[in-house]
């Protein structure tokens, strides 16, 4: 069932739209939460020392289709990497193993 939450929450992701990652935050705030933090705060921090700038309103990766709507195209994705990789490797070191369940006969 997560796995089924992730294909959707990839495709709003790429929008920039997070709500895709409620489910997952509802799921484990104490873990999912502070490992979203971190990387949108590395990206932000990343981006602004970049001085990336994105000339449009919303659109997420989207925009890259769009000629010079981004400024600097390669560290503005570097941005975003670093801060992915952050959030996800965070995660992967804080995330609860998956616990078989015994069913009861």
């Amino acid at each position: 069932k997560v796995a089924e939450g992730g294909k959707p929450a990839l495709v709003l992701g790429l929008g920039f739209i997070s709500e895709g990652a409620i489910p997952f935050a509802a799921r484990d705030p104490m873990r999912v939460l502070p490992c979203c933090i971190a990387g949108g705060a590395l990206t932000g921090a990343l981006s602004m020392a970049f001085g990336a700038q994105l000339m449009a309103p919303h659109g997420g990766l989207f925009v890259l289709l769009i000629p010079g709507a981004i400024h600097p195209v390669l560290l503005y994705l570097v941005a975003i990497i670093a801060g992915t990789v952050l959030a996800g490797g965070l995660y992967a070191m804080l995330k609860r193993p998956d616990t078989a369940v015994a069913k009861v006969v």
